[in-house]
C-alpha cells in the first residue's frame, strides 16, 4: 500500500465575502491553487493503490485528479498522454501551472522534434506530455523506454481498444497507470477490453447525482429543435434515394445486409459489409463485383447524409473531390457515372443557392443568445469541414458575433487545416472572448477547456454516445450551460438522434454498476 501525503488547510477567500476555501496542500503543487474536494481526494488516494480507471461527467476535474496522483508518484518519473495536440498542449500548460516542479522538467514531446534531440529531452524530463503515437513509435524503434517511470496517465482512455498507440504503450509499461475518461462507451464488451488493453483493476466512477459529486455539478438544459426538408432538398433526395435502394437491393439478393430493412441501414452496416462479402465469397469474380456495389452505396449512402443534414452545397463539393481525382477507382467510375447521381447533382446544381434551412434556425438560436446575454461564448459543432462556410457566411449579419473556425491539422481538398500553434491562439482568443463564435469540428470535442461556454450548439446529432458526451461537456462548467441540438425532420438526423440518446442510457447504467 502506497502512504499518500494529500492533506488540505483552510485558507480564507479573497473575495472580500468572508468565504472560506479548503486548498490541496503538497510538497509538489503550488500553494493556494487546486480547491480540495472530497471526492478528488478521496478518487487520488484509491488511484495510487493500484492501476485505476476515473470515470468522472464532464467538468467534475478528472485533470486535477491526475494532478494530485502525480504529486504522490514524483519525484520517479511521469508520462502524460493525451490523444490530440491542443490537448496535449493544454495538459502541459497545466503541469507548469500546478505543480511545484523546475519548468525545464516538463517536457511537451511531438514528432517535429529530431529523434536525437527527442530521446536526450526524454532522459532528462521528470514529466513527459505527449500524443501517444510518438511514444508508440519512438518504443518500437528503440529510441528510448520506461524505466524509471513511476505513472504513465492515459487521457480518453475510451480510446485504448484495436491498434491505437495506447495498448502497445500499456503493454510496455510496468508501473502505475492511471485512465481518465468521461465516456467508456455503451458497451461492456468494449469497456472490458479497454481494462484489459490498460491493465486497469480498480475503478472510481461517479454519476451527476451521485452523493459526493452533485453539489458539483452545475446543470446542462439540453432542448433540440426539429426542422422540416425544404422541398428542393426533397427533390435532390430522390434520385440519391433511388440509387441507395438499388445497390442494397443487389447486395441483398447476395445474401447481403439482409438483417435490416433499407431505411435503418447505418454506415456502421455498409462499412461491415466487407467482411460479409469477404466470408460469402472469398476471392471470387462474384467477390470484386459485390464489393463494388457495396462501395457504391456507401457513397450514395452518404450523398444523402450531405442532402438531409447538411445541404446543397456540401454535397456538390463532395462530388467535386471525385471530379478533381486524377485517377479513380473501377466503384468511383460507377458512382459518377449513375444516372441517378448525374440527376441529383444536376438538381443540386440549380438549387446550390437554396440554403439548408437548418441555418435560418442556427441564426435566430445565435441571436437570441446575444438578445439574452450580451456576452456569451457559442461553440457550434458541425461533422463536415464543408458546412463551416455556410454558417459562417450564415452568422455574418449578427453584428455581435465575432466568428472562427477551429479544425483539425490535417488538409481536406481545398480546405487548409489549421497547426498546432493556429489552435492554441483561437482557443486563447476565444477563452478571452476576442473570438465569441466558434465553429468547430471534432477536434475541439475532446478535453479542451473553456471554462465559461455558454451555449453549445450540435448542427447535427451524432450516433456516437461518447462523442456526443464530450460535445455536451463543453459547456456547464462554471455555470448553468446550455445545449441545442438541429435535427432534419424524417431524415438520418433524427436515427442518429435517437441511437444516441439510447447508448447513453445504456453507458450511464454500466457506470453506474462500475463502482467497485
Amino acid at each position: 500500500m502506497v502512504q499518500t501525503k494529500l492533506s488540505m488547510f483552510i485558507r480564507e477567500d479573497t473575495s472580500g465575502y468572508g468565504k472560506k476555501n479548503i486548498y490541496v496542500t503538497h510538497e509538489y503543487i503550488k500553494d493556494h491553487l487546486i480547491i480540495a474536494k472530497q471526492f478528488q481526494t478521496n478518487i487520488a488516494k484509491s488511484a495510487v493503490q493500484g492501476n485505476t480507471a476515473v470515470i468522472l461527467p464532464t467538468g467534475l476535474g478528472k485533470t486535477i485528479i491526475a494532478f494530485l496522483v502525480i504529486a504522490e508518484i514524483l519525484p520517479r518519473k511521469i508520462l502524460f498522454l493525451a490523444p490530440t495536440k491542443p490537448l496535449v498542449m493544454q495538459h502541459f500548460e497545466s503541469c507548469k501551472k500546478f505543480l511545484k516542479i523546475d519548468k525545464d522538467k516538463i517536457l511537451m514531446l511531438s514528432g517535429s522534434i529530431p529523434a536525437k534531440k527527442r530521446a536526450k529531452l526524454f532522459g532528462r524530463a521528470a514529466i513527459v506530455v505527449s500524443t501517444p503515437q510518438t511514444i508508440k513509435n519512438d518504443l518500437e524503434n528503440k529510441l528510448y523506454n520506461l524505466k524509471g517511470f513511476g505513472l504513465v496517465i492515459f487521457d480518453e482512455m475510451h480510446k485504448a481498444v484495436e491498434k491505437y498507440a495506447y495498448v502497445e504503450i500499456a503493454r510496455r509499461f510496468d508501473g502505475l497507470i492511471l485512465g481518465l475518461t468521461a465516456s467508456p462507451g455503451s458497451k461492456k464488451k468494449k469497456i472490458t477490453q479497454i481494462f484489459e488493453n490498460l491493465k486497469i483493476k480498480n475503478v472510481e466512477s461517479r454519476v451527476r447525482d451521485d452523493y459526493d459529486v452533485k453539489d458539483h455539478v452545475k446543470e446542462v438544459q439540453i432542448s433540440w429543435i426539429k426542422v422540416p426538408l425544404d422541398d428542393g432538398l426533397r427533390k435532390i433526395q430522390k434520385p440519391l434515394h433511388d440509387l441507395f435502394l438499388e445497390k442494397f437491393a443487389k447486395l441483398n439478393k447476395l445474401g447481403i445486409l439482409t438483417y435490416k430493412k433499407p431505411d435503418y441501414i447505418s454506415k456502421k452496416d455498409i462499412l461491415g459489409a466487407r467482411m460479409s462479402i469477404k466470408k460469402r465469397f472469398g476471392k471470387t469474380r462474384y467477390a470484386f463485383a459485390t464489393y463494388n456495389n457495396q462501395a457504391v452505396l456507401l457513397q450514395a449512402y452518404h450523398c444523402l447524409e450531405l442532402i438531409e443534414t447538411q445541404g446543397a452545397e456540401p454535397f456538390l463539393k463532395y462530388i467535386d473531390k471525385f471530379e478533381r481525382k486524377k485517377k479513380l477507382s473501377k466503384s468511383e467510375r460507377m458512382f459518377l457515372r449513375h444516372e441517378s447521381l448525374k440527376q441529383g447533382i444536376e438538381l443540386a446544381k440549380k438549387d446550390v443557392q437554396v440554403s439548408h434551412p437548418k441555418l435560418d434556425v442556427l441564426k435566430k438560436i445565435v441571436e437570441k443568445q446575444f438578445e439574452e446575454d450580451s456576452d456569451p461564448l457559442i461553440l457550434i459543432f458541425t461533422q463536415y469541414r464543408n458546412t463551416i462556410d455556410s454558417i459562417k457566411e450564415t452568422l455574418r449579419s449578427v453584428p455581435q458575433a465575432r466568428i472562427h473556425r477551429f479544425v483539425g491539422q490535417a488538409s481536406q481538398g481545398t480546405t487548409r487545416g489549421m497547426n498546432q500553434k493556429e489552435q492554441k491562439e483561437i482557443i486563447d482568443k476565444f477563452r478571452a472572448r476576442e473570438i465569441n463564435v466558434l465553429i468547430a469540428t471534432s477536434v475541439a470535442e475532446e478535453g479542451i477547456d473553456i471554462p465559461n461556454v455558454t451555449r453549445v450548439i450540435f448542427y447535427e446529432p451524432i450516433p456516437s454516445e461518447i462523442r456526443a458526451i464530450q460535445r455536451k461537456g463543453r459547456t456547464g462548467r462554471s455555470h448553468i450551460g446550455k445545449v441545442t441540438i438541429l435535427i432534419t425532420e424524417e431524415t438520418r438526423d433524427e436515427a442518429y438522434f435517437y441511437a444516441e440518446i439510447k447508448k447513453e442510457r445504456k453507458m450511464q447504467n454500466i457506470v453506474r454498476k462500475m463502482k467497485l
